[in-house]
């Protein structure tokens, strides 16, 4: 297990090379550039700007000079956003990205896998119908139309909670509420159908029919054996999941004004700030591989069938 471990984790170094160098190659073949959309200027002044921030120098001495940096943890200033550099700028952004898609996924995970366990041990009742109606919902209707229905509904007519803002502000915890529960709508769905099949599927398993026959509690035999067998689905999903949260929250932090690496993320792409959207690529790329290489740890402690020879 430890020589997995070791292997494993090393094998992410080559993963994210890849991942620097395509990233690098291909957003410099996209037409326009960071300065295009810039008032017109002298030659002079733009063969400046192209020498401050070295983009006058051939590709390849530009690769290496931006990987040299990286390795050094210096993501370079950001184009756009004068006086800053993408290490301040995703420092002071991701934190809050994180809490939003960390709250998201505890709620998805928790309410996914109860209502999955439910509807598969009541199946073809109406708890089982009711809670597989809701998943269904949850992955038809996208975000940006829950999104502002929720606004709508909890914050226009109810006036329950807060149209936007952040924790930060004055209505504190309250403006974490509606764009938490909007963006774990989708994962609560796809959870809780994973949970419902893989439940089904293990109670269906010769160990579970050899673990009532000796007389094993009920509770005893979803806890020890179901529960355990069942959940290898939905770890696998929770690797790419971790990713796919933080990176789905663009829409989210848009919708409710969440001061998240999302509003970066989509300016970045739209005003051609190469540091900035390589900065943002590496954050979200590292997270996607470290949630798969935890995934792949939590493998071998949930089923010791797993062999990690």
């Amino acid at each position: 297990m430890g020589k997995f471990i070791v292997r494993r984790f090393l094998s992410l170094i080559p993963t994210l090379f890849l991942i620097v160098t395509f990233s690098f190659f291909l957003i410099r073949l996209a037409p326009g550039g960071p300065f295009s959309s810039e008032k017109k200027v002298t030659p002079e002044v733009m063969a400046n700007l192209m020498h401050k921030y070295h983009m006058d120098e051939p590709l390849g001495k530009q690769y290496l000079r931006y990987l040299g940096d990286m390795l050094h943890g210096d993501l370079g200033p950001s184009f756009k956003n004068k006086d800053y550099t993408v290490n301040q700028l995703i420092a002071g952004s991701m934190p809050n990205s994180m809490i939003l898609g960390l709250s998201s996924l505890v709620i998805a995970v928790v309410l996914g896998i109860a209502a999955g366990l439910i509807a598969a041990l009541k199946k073809n009742s109406w708890a089982d119908y009711t809670a597989m109606s809701l998943a269904s919902i949850g992955l038809s209707i996208p975000l940006f139309v829950v999104g502002p229905l929720a606004v709508l509904i909890f914050a226009m007519k109810l006036k329950w909670l807060p149209t936007s803002g952040w924790i930060t502000g004055r209505n504190g915890i309250k403006t974490l509420i509606m764009p938490a529960l909007t963006l774990a709508l989708p994962y609560f769905s796809s959870i809780a159908r994973l949970t419902r099949a893989s439940v089904l599927e293990v109670l269906r398993s010769d160990y579970i029919r050899t673990a009532r026959a000796k007389g094993l509690k009920d509770s005893v035999i979803m806890v020890k054996h179901v529960l355990k067998g069942a959940l290898i689905p939905v770890v696998s999903y929770l690797g790419p999941a971790f990713a796919g949260i933080v990176t789905g929250s663009v829409v989210i932090e848009q919708i409710f004004l969440v001061p998240g690496i999302g509003n970066f993320f989509v300016k970045s792409a739209l005003n051609r700030d190469y540091t900035l959207i390589m900065g943002t690529v590496i954050v979200y790329s590292v997270i996607l591989v470290l949630m798969n290489f935890v995934v792949d740890i939590l493998y071998g402690f949930l089923d010791p069938r797993i062999s990690y020879k």
